[in-house]
């Protein structure tokens, strides 16, 4: 769901199709198109763009009005029991603490009933109508089938089908997992739809278990290992939170406002944050960071505001931003609202972008129509080594840290990122010694030793050695984040990353044993944080005698006395029956209630913000804490564009374009930009297959070959026909295949939590393009 694996990410595929072949797995595709991936399933559902939530608030009532849920993982490892405040509530879309000027919620009554000892009060008879188990049967009683098939436009039949397969897994020697992309999370509600997923994989008690779990299918190679690394504007290496310049002026109030808990069966994970935080300032400021001076903590960068990538084009766009780096990225293909962005980078002073060719985003000064004389941004073109030509390590999306070597020199003048941002350092800090500047120290201080003794370029072992970490006094490298003090006397750039290179490099171990029980571990092969554990939250595998819910695919035991399987969740000194097993969480079990989102403690569904219909579960149409920027006011209505749009991958183009459309083997294949039509919509328009349309609203317009297929259909919602015009995003007006940007058409709006821009849902028109 929200997913096109078998042509998107056809190596986890490939595991799909074996677990069909070999062992008669099910597989069930929902999507607004038939993709590969649904062609090949056991079972097709579409649904309408942006309408996951009521699909899957759906199999969740599903699943609690017929109670087949796994009773005693929800009864021990969730919060289905804890009692909520009764000062919480919920009415038309919208819970307690909602302030509609603001558009923000205040989540003080999203909160537990607590006992004299500060640990929430239960029902273990899940009877109590202010327990979360009670909650959630009422907040998605109203998800009828009926309801789910008038959004959604999946007919109620095929919808049925789907809950009924899914909820079989309920059962203790069952299992599902569920993939997702891009699909689930480009929506103004991404963040809850994949809290949606969270949700019923608790009630089937499949998180924690082999063949079980959520997992995100990445875009990139690398994006897991550059997220693990601090790459949002919301989080610092090893998913600590960025500080805020307000409530952690102070280290000592950063360290504060990590979690607590006096509950004694929660091992509570995140009370360590101190011990990882001043590691990594130690790694980050070397010598200059001391306890006298809170380890440099006030030369770390503080978020004043969120910054993330909408809101970092309209600051350049107000002139705040006066410069950028572009490395590896063509924002004008792959960021929303295309033409806003161009106006954005023409105020800027100065553009680096290093990539592999030049890409539409570093030409797009003299883009056609434009004179290149009045754009006053300089540009500076890297040229970069690409993956073969550099050694290093990526991450996958099973956290598998991999080991790859370089197979050949880079062409001519390009450099692996490492050496740019090594020479770029360097030059910087010699501009800072001979000329001065503001705050010097944490430019001149830093700890930056990547390059051996009679070496001249920096060596990628010594960063990964650093980010690994390292004992300060006698740099002996350290064997697990156990190890992490917050003293100083120890450093690791990104402590999920320790003992991934604690003398020998395990990333780059290539053993082939399968490894215990047989489930395809591999503990051998690469190194998986944190500390080669291969399933996380594997404590919820078993009951609370230690015995594994499927003895078939046990992945721990618990014998009496130790663990045995893959390396045990929260420690090995704790048994089963003495702590709960999702240790990042201060309860330390699975949150059906959750008070860390901005946009509320359940899953609710809301309209996309370009949507054709009205909401037909409250009253309200986009997620009411979705952040709307005042100043971006270019939002289309049905009434002047009556289809959905919608964006996705192909493939035989990579992201943005650049790798491929450079590529004549590859531009052959797909030359030009296309769209997918249903014959009906064709029809309607006058369009024939392999016509030249124009697709628009009133942010732009972009022209494109038409495809017309059965893939796409119209979708019964509300009583009447919705049509989809769905169009792959890899083109631009750069690199050597040019044709027009789909996100040329997307809008400046995004998820309330990440605020990843909705790229999957807009309103469009289409008309045949004249002679």
């Amino acid at each position: 769901m929200g997913s096109n694996a078998a042509e998107n990410h056809p190596i986890s595929f490939k595991w799909v199709e074996k677990a069909i072949e070999e062992r008669n797995a099910k597989l069930i595709v929902v999507d607004p198109r038939i993709t590969k991936s649904a062609s090949l399933a056991t079972l097709y559902a579409p649904l309408r763009s942006g309408t996951d939530i009521a699909f899957l608030g759906g199999i969740i009532n599903y699943a609690l009005q017929k109670n087949l849920i796994q009773k005693e993982y929800v009864l021990e490892y969730t919060n289905a029991s804890y009692l909520v405040s009764t000062d919480f509530k919920f009415d038309d879309g919208l819970f307690s603490g909602y302030d509609a000027a603001k558009r923000k919620y205040d989540n003080k009554t999203w909160a537990y009933q607590m006992d004299e000892k500060g640990v929430p009060k239960q029902d273990k008879s899940l009877k109590d109508p202010q327990c979360v188990y009670q909650l959630l049967k009422t907040h998605y009683s109203r998800y009828t089938p009926e309801k789910v098939e008038s959004i959604t436009g999946c007919p109620q039949k095929t919808f049925l089908k789907v809950a009924e397969m899914f909820v079989s897994t309920h059962k203790p020697d069952k299992v599902a997992t569920i993939m997702y992309a891009m699909g689930t999370t480009q929506h103004t509600v991404g963040t809850q739809n994949v809290r949606a997923f969270s949700v019923l994989q608790l009630l089937m008690g499949n998180m924690g278990l082999a063949g079980g779990g959520i997992n995100a299918l990445r875009g990139e190679s690398n994006v897991q290992g550059s997220t693990d690394h601090g790459l949002l504007y919301h989080i610092i290496p090893g998913y600590l939170p960025a500080p805020d310049s307000k409530k952690h002026a102070t280290l000592a109030q950063y360290n504060e406002s990590a979690p607590k808990t006096n509950d004694p069966m929660s091992i509570n994970w995140w009370s360590n944050r101190p011990k990882y935080l001043v590691s990594m300032l130690k790694a980050w400021y070397g010598d200059a960071a001391t306890k006298e001076n809170d380890f440099c903590y006030d030369w770390f960068p503080k978020l004043s505001k969120p910054t993330p990538y909408i809101v970092l084009f309209e600051d350049m766009l107000k002139g705040v931003i006066k410069g950028a780096f572009y490395m590896g990225t063509n924002p004008i293909v792959g960021g929303p609202n295309t033409n806003r962005a161009i106006k954005a980078m023409e105020n800027l002073d100065w553009l680096v972008a290093a990539d592999l060719w030049e890409t539409d985003s570093a030409i797009f000064w003299r883009r056609p129509g434009v004179n290149p004389e009045k754009i006053k941004t300089e540009v500076f073109l890297l040229p970069a080594a690409a993956s073969i030509e550099k050694e290093g390590s990526v991450s996958n999306s099973g956290r598998w840290a991999q080991w790859r070597y370089k197979a050949v020199k880079p062409p001519g003048d390009a450099k692996p990122d490492l050496d740019m941002l090594d020479l770029i350092l360097k030059e910087v800090q010699s501009l800072y010694a001979k000329e001065g500047g503001k705050f010097p120290d944490p430019i001149l201080k830093v700890n930056w030793n990547y390059t051996a003794e009679g070496e001249h370029e920096p060596s990628p072992h010594l960063v990964a050695k650093e980010i690994n970490g390292y004992t300060w006094a006698d740099k002996k490298q350290l064997e697990s984040f156990m190890l992490l003090k917050d003293d100083g006397s120890t450093a690791s750039g990104c402590w999920i990353y320790c003992g991934s290179y604690p003398g020998e490099n395990l990333m780059a171990r290539r053993g082939t044993d399968e490894g215990p029980n047989g489930i395809g571990m591999y503990p051998g092969w690469a190194w998986c944080w944190p500390i080669n554990r291969r399933i996380i939250y594997n404590r919820a595998s078993v009951n609370r005698k230690g015995q594994p819910w499927d003895p078939k695919r046990a992945v721990v035991t618990w014998d009496g006395t130790a663990w045995k399987g893959d390396v045990v969740d929260g420690g090995a000194k704790f048994g089963p029956d003495t702590k709960n097993p999702f240790i990042m969480n201060d309860e330390g079990v699975g949150r059906l209630f959750a008070k860390g989102l901005v946009d509320g403690p359940f899953p609710e569904h809301f309209e996309p913000m370009e949507s054709p219909v009205q909401n037909m579960l409250n009253s309200q149409k986009v997620n009411p804490a979705s952040l709307i920027l005042e100043e971006v006011g270019e939002f289309g209505s049905v009434v002047h564009y009556p289809y959905i749009g919608t964006s996705y991958r192909v493939t035989e183009h990579w992201q943005a374009g650049a790798m491929t459309r450079n590529l004549p083997w590859l531009t052959e294949l797909v030359p030009d930009m296309f769209c997918e039509i249903s014959p009906t919509l064709a029809k309607l328009k006058g369009i024939k297959n392999g016509d030249k349309v124009k697709i628009f609203n009133n942010r732009g317009k972009i022209s494109a070959f038409a495809l017309v297929t059965e893939r796409i259909r119209p979708l019964k919602v509300a009583g009447k026909d919705v049509e989809m015009v769905g169009m792959i995003w890899h083109f631009g007006q750069g690199c050597s295949a040019t044709g027009d940007s789909c996100n040329l058409l997307t809008p400046s709006i995004g998820d309330a939590n990440t605020m990843i821009p909705e790229y999957k849902a807009f309103l469009v028109d289409i008309k045949k393009e004249e002679a």
